[in-house]
């Protein structure tokens, strides 16, 4: 049969179970509207329409008079943001955090799938990866305090180097301080993905690999990497695409009044104009800014990651 033909039988067997798809589920509809109405109405309402809220970023709003009669003042809040002497620091303290964490702590999981899909024995494997996984389990907020007394002037970091060095109070060493704590809590975790993508992996081609005398690097770049690239690929297309959106609740429990040069981010200043300060608007308008901001980084990411890979992205 030649490749034509081989090509049009293909094509007619895969029309055919669209349309015997499409016939069953006019005919079982009923099925599924039972089945996905309930998760449509609660993604419905507890997603979209909270979305509506955003409306009050362009209003002086008054919780009196609510998001209708509040008066409206167009892109004020946002113009305030932009001037404020903070803008740039709170921005950069943003970026910053965000950018170096995505350099140190994007590598990391990859790293630990391809040394754990080195090891043999499947009793060490379990072993190693329940240790790798179980800090994703601590809460953000026991972690921080883990790390505020490991890092106190008695903690046993000062102890084993014999100094009496506050660490939380100091705005250099907040940025090493939190990213090197996600790496620790999130790196195991984050390594399933990997670690699932190279058991996709041809063994036969490993072997091979092996019995022509290529070395490790030579067996990762041949045989493991082409396994996990398009994973990795996502994966960094969407942290890449949520630079600006750091967990407010681990930047928050690790500020100190002396750290706040460095600790001071946009979700932190949100929380602080909107719930402490009560200036519901403006903090409204810069958590906009950061969303807006988000998607932009997103497709920027996607279309460059699109034309280094062949026109592959997200």
């Amino acid at each position: 049969m030649s490749t034509n033909n081989v090509s049009n039988v293909t094509q007619q067997t895969t029309g055919s179970k669209v349309h015997n798809g499409i016939v069953y589920v006019r005919q079982h509809w009923q099925l599924y509207v039972i089945f996905l109405m309930p998760a449509f109405l609660l993604t419905l309402i507890f997603k979209y329409a909270p979305m509506s809220g955003i409306l009050i970023a362009f209003q002086d709003y008054n919780p009196f008079k609510g998001v209708m009669g509040s008066e409206w003042v167009k892109l004020k809040h946002f113009t305030r943001f932009l001037q404020s002497p903070d803008f740039m620091q709170y921005l950069a303290n943003t970026l910053k955090l965000s950018v170096y964490s995505l350099l140190w702590g994007f590598p990391v999981p990859i790293l630990l799938a391809l040394l754990l899909n080195r090891i043999q024995s499947k009793g060490i494997k379990k072993k190693v990866q329940l240790i790798l996984y179980l800090p994703n389990f601590v809460s953000v907020i026991v972690l921080c305090g883990i790390v505020r007394i490991f890092l106190s002037v008695t903690g046993p970091v000062n102890l084993l180097l014999g100094s009496s060095i506050n660490f939380m109070t100091m705005p250099e060493a907040f940025r090493s301080i939190y990213i090197v704590s996600g790496i620790w809590q999130g790196a195991g975790w984050a390594s399933i993905m990997y670690t699932a993508s190279l058991s996709n992996a041809s063994q036969e081609l490993k072997e091979a690999a092996v019995m022509d005398g290529a070395n490790i690097l030579q067996q990762i770049k041949a045989v493991e990497w082409p396994a996990i690239k398009d994973m990795v690929i996502i994966q960094f297309i969407l942290q890449a695409g949520n630079i600006m959106s750091i967990g407010f609740e681990k930047a928050y429990a690790l500020q100190t009044d002396l750290n706040l040069p460095a600790s001071e981010i946009i979700a932190t200043y949100v929380y602080r104009k909107g719930l402490i300060d009560g200036d519901y608007s403006f903090s409204t308008a810069v958590g906009l800014f950061n969303t807006v901001i988000n998607v932009i980084l997103l497709l920027a990411v996607n279309k460059i990651v699109a034309k280094m890979n062949d026109g592959q992205g997200l």
